[in-house]
């Protein structure tokens, strides 16, 4: 996985899984990605209330799809619905380091300590760590962390992984399809399998 520079942008995007899945099919029946940004554009694929909202939805869901290999497209559609929500976050985290870094630190920490609980001390801290490592974190205002912990709370609960609770959450460890895991493994994404299943 390319490590980006860790950003804050998260905090003006959603999980968008039906988007994602419009643009897995399209892509899958020989659209382009420029037929894709024409067909959002013309005939709002994303039924948005603006064009710029339809922009920003179709810039990121099309930099997550791209973010995983094209290979993954058949398997995505003979999925069921609960594999294709964690294809979904797979490219989310891929496409956002820090976010990855989130699920694999804290996350798949907890489940391999057996704890199945997440809660908004464990999001602070994970802010205040990589406040202290990364400069560019540390400029970062209380009310962006704040923001952005919820929004990455949204994105576990959209995917599946946690519950919808206030303050603290309970974590579903996932059982993997075979066919998702050996994806993962065969295009180098074996960490992703340790990310989401709370292995070592």
């Amino acid at each position: 996985m390319e490590r980006k520079e860790y950003s804050a942008g998260a905090v003006k995007l959603s999980f968008w899984f039906m988007e994602f899945r419009k643009v897995v099919e399209l892509r899958g029946e020989g659209k382009t990605y420029e037929d894709i940004k024409q067909l959002s554009q013309e005939e709002n694929l994303f039924a948005t209330s603006t064009p710029a909202r339809a922009k920003q939805i179709c810039s990121t869901v099309t930099t997550r799809v791209q973010s995983l290999d094209d290979s993954f497209y058949p398997v995505f559609s003979e999925s069921d619905l609960s594999t294709q929500k964690l294809f979904n976050l797979a490219a989310v985290m891929t496409s956002d380091t820090l976010f990855f870094d989130f699920v694999y630190e804290v996350v798949r920490e907890k489940m391999i300590i057996g704890s199945n609980e997440l809660a908004d001390s464990d999001v602070r801290i994970f802010f205040k760590d990589k406040q202290q490592q990364n400069e560019k974190v540390a400029e970062w205002t209380d009310i962006t962390l704040n923001r952005l912990g919820r929004c990455y709370k949204t994105m576990l609960y959209e995917a599946g992984i946690t519950d919808k609770a206030k303050e603290t959450r309970k974590i579903f460890r996932p059982i993997l399809d075979p066919m998702f895991e050996r994806w993962l493994n065969e295009h180098d994404m074996g960490v992703f399998v340790k990310a989401l299943t709370g292995v070592r």
